[in-house]
């Protein structure tokens, strides 16, 4: 099977002919994709949105109706950035451009041949990877990543990892099994005709789809929609009878994601364990539904769904999402993701992810969310939870900002107030609130840290930890930057020189402000603090954001030069978020660039995103300079960072911000 065949063999089709349903998903498989197939055309809009297909075909031979065939498809297809191929007779081929205009993308003559099909299904996804931002998989492949779904895949050593969900309704207590073991759990009678039909798409390489029943599951049955992926086969799978639905009540019919039944079952089950919830709420809604209709509103609503799931299954990998009423949606965490941090850190993406533009035909749907954070309290039930985290979104709603607020367990509303802050920061030295996490850093090609930057964590006595956004917005408005900017370099470098013998090859990155630069008398008071320490200057790296360095290239340049004549690496932070100029680096004596978190996960986004990422690494690395991103959340990104020359890497993929201890903890284990 081609290298081709192997990839098509991942992408959905939808197909609605009322005559020839069968001899379509028949032929659409031979060309290498999974058909979902529909007579009636009633509710094909419906269907269509749940089969998370991004392209349809309909069968408009023998004179079809467009206004009853392809007409209800067009709202749902033009919503999802999807397309939409019409079959019409050869001799009708004078209908082509009214069917254009009114919403078909490609067109197909019959009769055809699989050339002539694959040839249209390949153009129809190209279509569908420019207007969805360079999505490379149909939404059925991207499902197989939800720890809900029902997958297996073939491993190289001859045996079958299965889901969790997979797991749970077939018996096995563990995710790595043997064929045998996954074939002795069927019905007696039905094993042969299983083991044929594998064998089958073994020797044609073409997907393909086999049934049976679950020996304590009478009437029901599972079916498996095997293909080939990368050499090895796989397979999705979904329950095929009626008598499946007692479970699909818990799923919100519309998006897929959990009800908001289920949602509560599961706070409950959850009352007196950590728990955070996150409820989000998609503004401007009631408008689009206005311009576009309610089928296009049906299909953005799941694609949202997608959005949310594919973030939190990277982000927090476990986390229950649900729909819970109209544009609502809760993201429930337990365990480290329940923490504060990670949590507004998940908000931030999430909110991120929905303002992504969407694509409706030629239009373009922008929407805003906002989100509220509610941590579990030791009485709260799940209404009560869900009552907080409300409380929480309507102050979301009402301010300004970024958009979120937190309900912690023990305070009201983090609701900041700007003018407090300002005042407890002249204080909050002398308390010793600000505090020091070092994140780790990593090579692409290797699992054992090199380095690590020191954040600050301002641990406010209200409104509990604040990240270094806020403590450095508060120090820069109340004229406090250069004692805050001190202290977090002097605690930072008096804790790393205390590590044990065992992290003496582990490197420091410590940040500057431009205040700190501006003074005439900051290199000598740094080296003074450095060796005054008893840090290493070798093991020493010093960030700079590029905007500290841009108005004054000349006096960065000798700046620089001086600090690394003096044993110190240099390197410039958060590129990506100013002036972005490639031109200056080349006036400038570095060692290290590090790309910004925006930057560096655009390059899993759109084609034009790549083209960016890429050559701001390639350029770096033409000059000679190790490239570090930041903000790594998936392997996705590692994967592509690492294959454009990355050098090295930090994020929530492999750890937040920690303490001192634990990041001995972490190097030793």
């Amino acid at each position: 099977m081609s290298g081709e065949s192997a990839a098509e063999g991942q992408r959905s089709l939808f197909i609605l002919s009322p005559g020839d349903r069968d001899g379509l998903c028949h032929a659409a498989r031979l060309a290498g994709w999974r058909a979902i197939g529909a007579r009636r055309p009633g509710d094909a809009p419906q269907r269509f949105l749940r089969s998370e297909a991004q392209v349809a075909l309909v069968d408009m031979r023998q004179g079809g109706d467009a206004a009853r065939l392809m007409a209800p498809l067009v709202p749902a297809m033009e919503a999802g950035g999807g397309a939409l191929i019409v079959l019409i007779d050869g001799s009708d081929e004078a209908r082509v451009p009214a069917l254009m205009e009114a919403g078909a993308t490609h067109f197909l003559l019959a009769p055809f041949g699989d050339a002539g099909l694959r040839a249209v299904l390949a153009s129809a996804h190209r279509l569908v990877e420019r207007l969805g931002g360079g999505a490379k998989h149909s939404q059925r492949a991207q499902r197989i990543r939800r720890g809900d779904a029902l997958y297996w895949q073939l491993e190289r050593d001859g045996r079958l990892r299965l889901s969790a969900g997979l797991m749970a309704h077939l018996g096995f207590a563990q995710a790595l099994v043997t064929p045998a073991a996954l074939i002795r759990r069927l019905p007696r009678g039905e094993r042969r005709a299983v083991l044929a039909a594998v064998r089958a798409m073994l020797r044609s390489g073409t997907p393909d789809a086999l049934a049976h029943g679950l020996p304590d599951r009478p009437g029901d049955r599972l079916v498996h929609h095997l293909r080939v992926e990368e050499g090895m086969v796989a397979a999705d799978v979904e329950w095929l009878s009626e008598g499946h639905e007692r479970e699909s009540a818990s799923r919100d019919y519309l998006t897929g994601v959990r009800s908001r039944q289920a949602a509560l079952a599961w706070l409950e089950q959850r009352q007196g364990l950590p728990t955070t919830v996150l409820l989000l709420s998609i503004s401007q809604f009631e408008r689009m539904n206005a311009a576009y209709g309610q089928v296009v509103g049906d299909a953005l609503l799941g694609r949202i769904a997608r959005r949310i799931e594919r973030l939190v299954d990277d982000v927090a990998p476990g986390a229950m999402v649900a729909r819970i009423a109209g544009t609502e949606f809760l993201v429930g965490l337990t365990g480290e993701a329940a923490g504060g941090d990670r949590a507004t850190f998940l908000a931030r993406q999430l909110i991120g992810a929905i303002g992504r533009p969407f694509s409706a035909g030629d239009h373009l749907i922008r929407l805003i969310a906002r989100c509220g954070i509610a941590q579990a309290r030791s009485d709260d039930d799940a209404t009560l939870m869900l009552r907080r985290a409300g409380t929480a979104l309507a102050d979301a709603r009402q301010a300004g900002g970024e958009g979120i607020r937190i309900l912690s367990a023990d305070k009201q509303s983090r609701q900041v107030d700007a003018d407090r802050l300002e005042t407890d920061l002249r204080l909050a030295l002398d308390r010793g609130e600000i505090g020091i996490v070092f994140q780790p850093q990593y090579p692409v090609h290797s699992a054992q840290i090199s380095g690590v930057e020191a954040l600050a964590r301002w641990n406010h006595p209200h409104y509990g930890p604040l990240g270094a956004g806020i403590l450095f917005a508060t120090a820069e408005r109340s004229d406090y930057m250069l004692p805050l900017s001190a202290h977090i370099q002097a605690e930072a470098l008096r804790q790393a020189a205390g590590w044990p013998r065992a992290l003496s090859a582990l490197r420091l990155s410590i940040n500057v402000t431009a205040a700190d630069i501006a003074q005439p008398s900051f290199m000598s008071e740094l080296l003074r603090m450095v060796d005054g320490s008893g840090f290493p200057r070798s093991r020493l790296t010093v960030e700079i954001t590029e905007s500290g360095l841009i108005e004054d290239i000349g006096a960065a340049s000798a700046l620089l030069r001086a600090l690394r004549a003096e044993g110190l690496a240099v390197a410039i932070d958060d590129f990506g978020t100013g002036y972005s100029s490639l031109a200056y680096l080349k006036s400038l004596p570095l060692d290290y660039l590090k790309i910004d978190s925006g930057l560096a996960q655009d390059i899993a986004g759109t084609a034009r995103d790549r083209i960016i990422v890429r050559g701001v690494i390639h350029m770096a690395k033409s000059l000679g300079l190790k490239v570090i991103a930041e903000g790594v959340e998936t392997e996705q990104q590692l994967d592509l960072l690492a294959r454009e020359g990355c050098d090295f890497y930090q994020g929530f993929l492999r750890s937040a911000g920690i303490s001192s201890a634990d990041l001995v903890s972490l190097f030793l284990s």
